[in-house]
This record gives C-alpha cells, structure tokens and sequence, in this order.
C-alpha cells in the first residue's frame, strides 16, 4: 500500500517461503514483481573485464543505481511554496476538475485508416478542443505563438528571455482510443461525462492523455498572469503574478492522432519544429508514459530513456487455385500454418545483458529495496561483477514470460487471412507478425532472423522466396508458389538518453525533479523515492522527435494503478494523482528556467 495517497501497490508483500531451493524462492520474488513491471531499464556498459577462477569481473563497475538528491527552485522558490500552498487549495482544486472534465467531454477518438485531416470528418472533434482551450485558456493563447500544423497539430512557443538557452518541449497528445458502443454500459460513468465522484475524474483521456495536455497548460496559464493573486486562480498565474518570466523558451507539442501511430499529428509536428530550431536544438524532450509505485519497501520512479522498435511483418503464401474436391497435400493456408508454428517454437535467443534496461531495473530494487530477501539481493549485486551470478539472474528472470519478453524481440503472430470460400482452394493466404525489437537488436537483425527461419519451409514447398524486397531463392525455376515477406510501419529501437555521466544533466534534472514533487505533495523531507532510467512497453509520440534532442525523456508523474482504465472501460485519474501532476510540471519549468547545466 502506497504510504500517504490510498492506492494499492503494485507488489503484495513477499514473505521468504521455507525449506524451498534457492531458485525457487527467487523465481516466487520475481514473479511478484513480474505482476506489476511494465517497465525496462538501461545500464551503462561495464568495461575492463578481468578472468580470474572462472569468472569475469569489472574494474570499472559503476555504483548501482547513482541518484540525484531532491531539486527544488532556489531562485523562484517563494514562487514555488506559492505554487504548492495554491495547488493544495479547494478553489483550485475544483477549477483543475472543471478544466480536465471540460476536455474529457469532447470525444477526440482515434480510429484505424483514418484519412486526411482536411477530408476525414472524424477529425473534427479535435476543432471542437482548439475552441474549448482557446476559450479556458485565453492568457496561454495572448502570450503564446501559436502554429498550427496538418490542420489540428498545435506548436505553442513562449520565447524566453535568453535565446542562447536551448528551450524546453513538452509533448502531449488530444486524441484518445475509441469507446467501443458496445462497451458503454459496462462504464461506471458516462465515458465522456468527465464525472467527478468526489475523489476521480472519470471519462475517456481522463488518464491517457488529456491530463497532460490540461495539466501543462494550467502551468503555463499560471505564469502568464499578470493580475493578482486569487485563489481561483490556476498554477501558472500565481507564478507570473509573482513576476515570473521564463528565462529559457517553453515549446509544447500536441499531436492530435497518437492513438493512431502519429503519422498526421506528431510525424508532421516534429518535421515542422526541426525545421524552425533545427537538429539536436532541445534541451529536452519529455512525453507520456513512466510512471512510479512501491516494490520492496521502497517507492521507485520509472523514468523512460528508450523505446523498443516496432515492425509488422506480412508474410503472404500465394499457391495455385482450384476445386477443392482434388486438393493437394498442403494448401497454401496448411502451409502458411506451418510458418505460423515455425515463428513460435523459434524464438529469439536472449541473455541478460549488464547493457539491458531489465538488469538495471533488478540492479535498482537490490539497492534500495529494503524487503528484499538477503540471498537474493546478494546474487543480483553479485552479478554486477560475476557472469555466474548474473546467468544465475537470468535463469531466474526468464521463468516469467513477462520478463522474458521485456528483454528479448517479440514475435506473436496476431493476425492470420486465407481463402474465399469453402469449396474453393485459396490462392492466397497471409498472417502479420509483430515485431517489438530488444534494444540490443536492430530491424536488420529482426529482418534476417525472420527470414533465415523459413528458408527450409520455403525450400520443402517448393516456394520461390522474396523476403523484404531481396529475392532469396532463385526466380526463374519451376515452383508451386511464391512466400514474400514484407514489412510497414517499422520503428527502429530508440537512442537512449544519457542517465549518467557529464552528459547526463536532463535526465538528472528530471529526477531531482521527481523527487521535490513526490515530498512536496506528501509535506516530506529527505529522499524517499529513487529514480530509475526505464523503457516503456509500447511506442510513443516521441519517436518522431529523435533528431531534436539527444535526451529524450519520457515520464508521467503518478503512481502506477492497473486500474486507470486506460484504453479500457472506466478510465479515470483520481484528484490527487491529477494535482501532483500539475505541481510536477511547476517544479519542472521553475527548475529548468534555472538550470545552467542544460
């Protein structure tokens, strides 16, 4: 139980079974965390290997999990305290509701195959937003410059007063998933109701992600008011009426069909700011995702600093056509078949590796994890300098396909068609494969697993094989078929954002950041929360925004609660989750607006 705010932590409490062997009391511990871990984590390499007694170990290894100490504004701290005794306050506590409630209730929904933004009418909810936060936030759209991109993406850029200062971007994204009808009366709440039952929102982007959206720009309306204070009053214009004015310019980014793969929305936006600032311009990136919960006794944020890679590959069997009645020994449905079994009992090999965001999650926990069992912290330390120790992990890791799947590339076959009709042999027939790619690998390490791994089941059926645009078998010889394999919307595995050394400075800056938000909203001191460089499960918007910035941050400042909602029934953000993220993005402009490090 998270200690402070009512949720329910992501761990049971583990208690050390008695006269079990030692894998197996690790293999339980590990499947309590598997329940939770939606995160991956990255170590820096570990270099100077010695061999001494069968074991390698590391003059160089590098303190487990290093943190920055808690951050707090020293130049704009009585803005600060103003900002936190303000966000505490009952005003703004219902002006925040009546703001994210507003959005909630207009259903900017993404659908599959949606066409331009110009023609597809379903867009049109997204002017129906542009209005609502024209109309909430009037100060933010008189100070900012505001460009708009493929009709609905929106660029707001407030210029600081040092233009030598790379700036700051935020994203966030307007869209949400769709409702299904059929789904409706199994909601709590109307799903675009934005209903407040006194302790949650709830409705469809409550969480996912028109709290960000909302919640940034209720900072920055905070700052840009120059009237006095009141207390119903939002963030921002407490700060400004306190003669706050952005040293470093603030660019937020929201794209408008990240539910959708960002193509319209983030894969214009991006291109559009790289052209007004140019590459690597951003002090940093920071977008969705990344959130923090309690494991072991102690509460760790899960900062994202990469991205797995994603590809579909189609692999399309076409065979010759005719009568059922006289059908061959394998149609090209028995045969694609075939493919499909060959993809799952070959999976891809993997080892833990001190390189991998898994290891460096485990490497955290036996930090700080104050209920971890000795026997098992020992061995994951152990690991930092013994490959024993660390196969030993690793054996013990991979007894959960959860964690299995974190480390390695994944190929589930999730989408299979063949034939028209049942008298009839199918002449074609095809099956998708998704891949998401390890950060060890790479889409041409993908693309040649998959297609190394058919080559007997091409030369068994006789198949010439064309495999992602490369012929594979020879063209001109006599077959009973063709395989292609190819592959559409690939992503290759994201850079990874420094999370140490002298290039480091945002990502420490983020968790020194955490870290004054988590103490401030809970009126504690010291350092209660350790900060963990992490990796999202899915993709974000952020992939279309590598090239301005080599630190890349992707973090939302609330516990993690798997029942959010999110792309589900009975989405909601609790008040309290919602408030902290407001004091969250204060803490983080007022510290970037002084950082000199960035």
């Amino acid at each position: 139980m998270m200690k402070g705010n009512g949720y329910t932590a992501g761990l049971p409490t583990y208690e050390e079974p008695t006269a079990k062997p030692k894998s197996r009391r690790f293999a339980l511990a590990f499947g309590l965390i598997a329940s939770v871990a939606l995160l991956q984590y990255y170590h820096p390499p570990i270099t100077s290997l010695r061999v001494n007694d069968g074991h390698v170990y590391s003059d160089a290894v590098k303190p487990a999990c290093p943190q920055a100490a808690p951050l707090v504004p020293e130049r704009n701290r009585e803005l600060w305290d103003v900002a936190n005794e303000i966000i505490g306050s009952e005003d703004f506590k219902w002006k925040a509701i009546s703001l994210l409630a507003g959005a909630v209730n207009i259903p900017t929904e993404t659908f599959d195959e949606m066409g331009p933004p110009e023609e597809d009418p379903r867009f049109e909810t997204r002017g129906k937003l542009h209005k609502y936060l024209l109309e909430s936030f009037p100060l933010v759209h008189a100070t900012f410059d505001l460009k708009k991109v493929n009709t609905y993406g929106l660029i707001y850029t407030w210029k600081g007063k040092d233009e030598s200062l790379k700036p700051i971007l935020l994203l966030a994204h307007q869209d949400v998933v769709p409702v299904n009808p059929d789904t409706v009366g199994l909601w709590t709440h109307p799903p675009f109701s934005g209903h407040f039952d006194g302790a949650k929102i709830w409705g469809r982007g409550a969480s996912d992600d028109k709290s960000g959206v909302i919640g940034i720009l209720q900072v920055i309306r905070l700052a840009r008011c120059r009237r006095a204070y009141r207390f119903h009053s939002t963030t921002l214009e407490i700060l400004l009426s306190h003669g706050f004015v952005s040293t470093r310019t603030i660019i937020l980014s929201f794209g408008f069909d990240e539910e959708g793969g960002g193509t319209k929305g983030a894969g214009t936006l991006a291109p559009a700011l790289l052209e007004m600032y140019g590459e690597n311009s951003m002090a940093f990136v920071l977008d969705e995702t990344g959130s923090f919960s309690e494991q072991f006794g102690h509460v760790f944020a899960m900062a994202g600093v990469t991205e797995k890679g994603f590809m579909n590959v189609k692999m399309e069997v076409d065979t010759p056509g005719g009568h059922s009645s006289i059908p061959p020994r394998s149609t090209g449905i028995g045969i694609l078949s075939r493919m499909v079994v060959e993809f799952e009992e070959d999976p891809f090999m993997i080892h833990l590796e001190r390189q991998t965001p898994t290891y460096d999650l485990f490497q955290c926990f036996a930090e700080y994890g104050k209920d971890m069992p000795d026997e098992l912290r020992a061995t994951i330390k152990e690991a930092a300098q013994s490959d024993e120790a660390l196969s030993e992990v690793e054996n013990i890791l991979f007894h959960d396909p959860l964690f299995k799947s974190l480390v390695a590339t994944t190929q589930p076959v999730d989408m299979i068609h063949g034939g028209v009709k049942s008298n009839a042999l199918p002449e074609q027939a095809w099956a998708v494969v998704n891949h998401r790619i390890s950060t060890q690998s790479s889409v041409a390490q993908t693309q040649k697993h998959d297609t190394d791994l058919l080559i007997p089941l091409a030369h068994r059926f006789n198949l010439t094989y064309t495999a992602f645009g490369k012929d594979v078998t020879e063209m001109d010889v006599p077959s009973k078929g063709s395989l292609t394999l190819s592959s559409f919307q690939t992503i290759p595995p994201a850079p990874v954002t420094p999370s140490s050394g002298k290039n480091a400075a945002a990502y420490e800056l983020l968790s020194g950041t955490i870290k004054a938000t988590y103490n401030s909203h809970r009126a504690l001191e010291g350092d209660n929360i350790a900060v963990t460089p992490g990796m999202p499960t899915g993709n974000t918007d952020s992939r279309y925004y590598w090239s301005l910035s080599e630190n890349i941050l992707r973090y939302n400042h609330h516990i993690a609660d798997p029942m959010l909602g999110q792309h589900t029934v009975n989405e909601y953000l609790s008040l309290d989750a919602y408030l902290e993220i407001i004091r969250f993005f204060t803490t983080l402009i007022l510290n970037a607006d002084e950082s000199t490090t960035l």
